[in-house]
């Protein structure tokens, strides 16, 4: 950020008097701190979080920096990342990042490891990339006063979008003749492998990210249950992609942040095309039943969910949900001149805000920018940076900080990690 200093400052008193110039010098460094805090910890255009008389204000209680989101597939999930990455820069925290073997997910579909943190983004007090839930090694990385948060999506949606999404890496889905969903739920087991690389995609996901086994079998009640009490144990929140602002309204009030902290646009959706239609109530039934620990799990999660927000009360809710659709739109307005309008990859200008494309069956869109290059509003670009490339420009920005620091590089992966290829498809949410 530049500023022009006024003429006080260039010529000094020999043009006027002494008092007089300090005066101006004092004024000019006042401005330029007021926006430099706008640029880094405030939205200098976003307005003060309203109050919604609603018991005691989140914003009461200093805001809570120590989060660990466990970011699940296909559930909205990177949208949250988006927040909490622009957030972790705002206040100049640290974020948990892959090492370079890993990618930029800490090596799934393998159990996480402290290992796999890049040691330039040491000692973290956020992390909210791509993991399988180890709650031991992360207790290893992360501060004690940690919250851990992580957000569930209906399995009958949520598996349609794993089908789509990952049928030219899944095995069991490229098994299927003709790549029909309705022919694999028909007869799963057939084209199910569970030692596949990536079977976790076809089977129980949300259980499986979570640490859990998706193989055990349904009709062993006590193993969900007690996996629903670890999960409850660990979890401080739970949200639910099909609420998902009242979702970040939990969020808002748990981690005690203001409304600016938690605006945001829709990231990494598909196209209307690249979506299948489950019109068939049997369809939803076999869905459910192929994964019946998820179901379980989001059943019990959308009961608790609901309680939460009867203990804010559905009035205030209501209210506060209106407040974060009002900020979206005043953000819209700021970063877009209006609605944002999403397109095609290879329509988006800006190459650094084009979404990764999984495969030719199916079509990631994105935003754009006003204008075709800079300068541009650097909270407009982060607000609509992919995931794979925020996650490489954090990596980037926080590997200077800590060169600038004089931390040791560590070149080579670590101990215990063994270099994997490039993995082919971005799990994007």
């Amino acid at each position: 950020m530049t500023c022009a200093l006024p003429a006080a400052l260039v010529y000094g008193p020999k043009t006027m008097s002494r008092k007089k110039a300090l005066l101006v010098s004092l004024l000019a460094f006042s401005t330029i701190t007021l926006l430099l805090r706008q640029s880094t910890g405030h939205l200098g255009w976003f307005p003060k979080s309203p109050a919604f008389n609603c018991g005691p204000p989140p914003s009461s209680r200093p805001k809570h920096t120590a989060v660990a989101f466990l970011k699940t597939h296909k559930t909205a999930s990177t949208t949250v990342q988006n927040l909490l990455f622009r957030f972790a820069e705002r206040h100049n925290l640290t974020v948990a990042l892959p090492h370079h073997a890993c990618d930029h997910q800490f090596c799934y579909p393998r159990n996480f490891s402290a290992r796999f943190v890049h040691p330039y983004t040491l000692p973290p007090r956020l992390i909210a990339s791509h993991l399988r839930f180890n709650h031991d090694e992360l207790r290893r990385l992360m501060p004690n006063d940690t919250v851990y948060i992580t957000i569930l999506r209906e399995p009958v949606a949520m598996f349609e979008s794993l089908f789509s999404y990952y049928n030219q890496y899944c095995p069991a889905f490229k098994r299927v003749p003709n790549g029909s969903m309705e022919v694999f739920l028909d007869h799963p087991h057939r084209y199910y492998r569970s030692h596949d690389k990536y079977a976790m995609y076809a089977h129980n996901t949300m259980v499986y990210d979570l640490g859990g086994d998706p193989d055990r079998s349904a009709e062993d009640p006590a193993y969900l249950a007690e996996f629903i009490r670890h999960v409850e144990r660990i979890f401080s929140l739970v949200m639910l992609a099909e609420y998902f602002d009242e979702s970040l309204v939990l969020l808002r009030r748990l981690l005690a942040w203001d409304l600016e902290d938690i605006v945001y646009v829709k990231l990494n959706m598909r196209s209307p095309e690249s979506k299948l239609n489950i019109t068939s109530a049997r369809l939803a039934d076999q869905i459910r039943a192929w994964n019946a620990l998820d179901a379980g799990l989001y059943d019990h999660f959308n009961t608790t969910f609901w309680r939460k927000l009867d203990d804010v009360g559905q009035d205030c809710v209501r209210k506060e949900v209106d407040a974060l659709h009002r900020a979206c739109e005043r953000l819209a307005r700021h970063c877009f001149g209006g609605q944002p309008q999403l397109r095609p990859a290879m329509q988006i200008k800006n190459k650094d805000l084009r979404p990764w494309q999984p495969s030719a069956k199916v079509d990631i869109v994105g935003y754009d920018l006003p204008g075709s290059g800079p300068p541009l509003d650097e909270q407009c670009l982060k607000l609509v940076m992919p995931e794979v490339q925020y996650s490489r420009y954090l990596l980037r920005k926080q590997s200077l900080r800590n060169r600038r620091r004089g931390t040791p590089h560590r070149s080579l992966p670590p101990r215990g990690l063994v270099r994997t290829p490039r993995r082919p498809a971005p799990k994007v949410a």
